[in-house]
């Protein structure tokens, strides 16, 4: 089977338009959360995704980018040149315009543009006792120009089950409240992201890796009436009360720092 770039955008265009108008009502759909998301599964043929998770495991353990922190736990790698060509193909179809215009009519959100530099995204793997607390992204694209619209999470450990852990879940606004998106094997998960959209992923709790490839979508118009800009701000869960209190002066501090000096977390991450 074929797998160079134009090859996989060309599926990923087709199952979107296949399933254009059940993913429009998904994502325009009420839910408790209040926030939108929408999600495509059986994205890719399966052979083409059972190849990239087998590839995503024999990467050298070296290239991996550990992150530990009352936050996160988890692994990101970041430098996409230094592995098959396949697996850069599949991240990069998301930023073909033919894709990119299929997900903005999705969404009815115009003048979407992608980021290949990956920059806070990429390749994120989740092992047993792994997490995300809940959390807000950074409102802006690497050079503070374009703001974040849309979060683009592509899954590929197979056989996963809810049980598991490792789940997408998305909050309401004051984060007592949530949806659990099972991080299933060759799902698509399509979420908008703005000042309220709080998201989180549980523990994982077996022994197996949890692989997720994410790009984000930008524009250069805000989303709201006025300009704004937060860092990626992170919150505890219900039950964690001290967590939630030490979260509010952590993201305090790191957005002043920010602000200030104009730095912000992951610029170094960004593919060259």
């Amino acid at each position: 089977m074929e797998t160079n770039l134009e090859f996989i955008s060309n599926i990923i265009k087709n199952r979107i338009k296949i399933l254009e108008f059940e993913l429009q009502s998904q994502w325009n759909k009420k839910n408790s959360c209040g926030e939108n998301y929408c999600y495509v599964d059986n994205l890719l043929p399966e052979e083409i995704t059972y190849k990239i998770y087998d590839l995503l495991l024999n990467i050298d353990p070296t290239n991996w980018r550990e992150n530990r922190s009352f936050r996160e736990k988890k692994k990101g790698f970041f430098r996409l040149e230094k592995t098959n060509a396949l697996i850069s193909n599949v991240a990069d179809a998301f930023h073909q315009k033919d894709v990119i215009k299929k997900i903005g009519k999705i969404t009815s959100i115009d003048n979407l543009e992608s980021d290949p530099s990956f920059y806070a995204g990429g390749i994120s793997m989740m092992k047993k006792g792994d997490f995300l607390n809940p959390h807000i992204d950074n409102s802006h694209d690497a050079k503070k120009i374009k703001y974040r619209r849309l979060n683009l999470l592509f899954y590929i450990s197979p056989n996963w089950d809810t049980l598991n852990g490792g789940n997408l879940e998305l909050w309401n606004k004051n984060v007592k409240k949530k949806i659990t998106i099972t991080s299933m094997f060759n799902r698509l998960v399509i979420m908008k992201t703005n000042k309220i959209s709080w998201h989180s992923v549980s523990k994982v709790k077996i022994n197996k890796p949890r692989i997720c490839i994410s790009n984000y979508y930008f524009t250069k118009n805000s989303p709201y009436e006025d300009d704004y800009f937060h860092v990626t701000s992170f919150n505890g869960r219900p039950e964690e009360k001290f967590k939630r209190i030490y979260s509010y002066f952590d993201n305090f501090i790191r957005q002043k720092i920010s602000s200030t000096f104009n730095i912000g977390r992951g610029k170094k991450l960004v593919r060259k």
